[in-house]
């Protein structure tokens, strides 16, 4: 069982547990670096894990952007991962930020989503995918 795991465990990619979320899927080959994870099912959204606000306050609200999701991007923690590297000193376009959107979810509600995230200073934003599967020719 330890070498099944020690094998198969090596390209695993870690996400945040993505229950509820239907992942769209697509064939890009390159795979997404190490970045703050906003999470979207039908009903929430997550940061990091943490709940910050449901679909329907997002939907009900006629700002732009999401306050409470700006809030959480702008805490510290979320800012880098390496301690050595000061928030003040990182480059704004270089911070990255991973959405899993459940792919029912209607585009106005991802776009405020990515919209927030950009406004917060996430200069370069990922949409999570699942690999589809192609056949061989």
């Amino acid at each position: 069982m330890v070498a099944f795991l020690l094998v198969y465990s090596a390209n695993v990619e870690v996400t945040q547990n993505s229950q509820g979320v239907q992942i769209p899927q697509s064939i890009a080959q390159e795979q997404p670096k190490r970045s703050v994870v906003v999470m979207i099912t039908k009903d929430h959204l997550f940061v990091q894990g943490e709940l910050v606000v449901s679909i329907a306050e997002i939907r009900d609200s006629k700002t732009a952007e999401i306050e409470r999701l700006r809030a959480v991007l702008n805490r510290p923690m979320l800012a880098s991962d390496d301690p050595a590297t000061a928030p003040a000193e990182e480059d704004p376009t270089m911070r990255e930020i991973t959405v899993l959107a459940d792919k029912s979810l209607p585009y106005e509600v991802v776009k405020r989503v990515m919209s927030t995230c950009t406004h917060e200073g996430y200069g370069r934003i990922s949409l999570a995918v699942l690999e589809k599967e192609t056949t061989p020719t």
